[in-house]
């Protein structure tokens, strides 16, 4: 199979982790057959006018303090809601899973995670405050955002957790804010209309700030977790620090199939190693593996991926975000590496 891929490697250790990214799944066309070309693109409108020539989009990370007091209008984060809103891709799937051979960096008692977590958040991405009417007053002593969202675009984002669902242990959450916000209590309604289609899943209602406390007291009782564009943005960063793992969390962004997904490692861009052969790519080559199984339907080479990584954690290998409380001792047993090392290590896995 040739498919195309579009690269937006973006700032800090973006181009570090897509570097790696593109050589697994060059590793992965060779051992399954398959031909992937790659076209490096910036983020932007022009770029947007690209994708429709790729059948997925690679997306390293935007943004650093270099760019901290730009005006909004002017900051990287803008080019990535362009790139969300021009491309359709509506949901946000984050998978928050703590690997078992990362449990010691786990922040919560073991009692609290007991095996471990697997948690899915889906975030509506094209809607809600990120993309409603702002603005300021003349005197610039006043400022608003709007939250507003439709019933269509709830309605997909809340069938989709369902799925979702279905595929896991059958039990969704939907997180809001409904005792204050109207958009909230819409959320409800639409949720509520559309669980008979979902006899097997069983539905359940959380205000986001308790949810926020749950995470961290209870996270197991969580399966799917379905929720707004700004409440999923926080969650999820939550959900992605009780794993103890940050480096290691993918995420996918989807449309309705008829056009490309975007791919990317939920973590910023960290300037302050950027070209230093010390990020973590796992969370990107995860997100190859993620590109891989929603955007290419190919299940068994996204597998290789995710077998791949779990065999060189078995092995010990880490590199230094993720040697955690055992760092020392990693790097005595010579297990410590850097980005490119640790691209050669699950290629040679794969």
């Amino acid at each position: 199979m040739n498919k195309k891929i579009a690269l937006i490697p973006g700032d800090g250790i973006g181009p570090d982790i897509v570097r790696e990214g593109v050589r697994v799944l060059d590793a992965v066309a060779k051992k399954f057959g398959h031909s992937f070309t790659y076209e490096t693109v910036l983020a932007g409108g022009a770029a947007i006018d690209k994708f429709g020539e790729s059948d997925a989009v690679l997306l390293g990370a935007v943004g650093g303090p270099k760019w901290d007091n730009v005006p909004g209008t002017l900051r990287p984060e803008k080019a990535l809601l362009g790139l969300r809103g021009g491309m359709k891709v509506y949901a946000n799937l984050r998978p928050a899973v703590m690997f078992k051979q990362l449990s010691a960096a786990c922040p919560l008692k073991d009692e609290i995670v007991g095996s471990g977590l697997d948690i899915l958040i889906v975030r509506e991405l094209t809607g809600g405050i990120y993309f409603g009417e702002r603005g300021r007053n003349a005197e610039n002593t006043e400022a608003w955002d709007t939250e507003r969202y439709t019933k269509p675009e709830i309605e997909r984002i809340v069938r989709l957790g369902f799925e979702s669902a279905q595929k896991r242990q059958k039990r969704l959450c939907v997180v809001d804010k409904a005792n204050i916000l109207e958009s909230s209590r819409l959320w409800r309604e639409v949720a509520e209309s559309v669980k008979a289609d979902y006899p097997d899943v069983t539905l359940s209602y959380m205000y986001v700030d308790n949810a926020a406390m749950q995470l961290v007291r209870n996270p197991r009782q969580f399966d799917v977790i379905a929720t707004s564009n700004m409440f999923g943005d926080i969650l999820s960063d939550e959900a992605s620090q009780i794993t103890g793992s940050i480096g290691m969390l993918a995420s996918a962004s989807l449309g309705d199939g008829t056009g490309p997904g975007l791919y990317e490692p939920i973590h910023g861009s960290a300037p302050d190693i950027a070209g230093q052969d010390k990020a973590n790519p796992l969370a990107t080559i995860l997100s190859c593996a993620m590109l891989l199984r929603f955007d290419f339907g190919m299940e068994k080479e996204a597998k290789a991926i995710e077998v791949a990584v779990e065999k060189v954690l078995d092995q010990g290998w880490r590199t230094g975000d993720i040697a955690g409380s055992d760092f020392d001792a990693v790097k005595a047993a010579g297990k410590l590496v850097g980005t490119a090392k640790m691209g050669d290590l699950v290629i040679a896995a794969i």
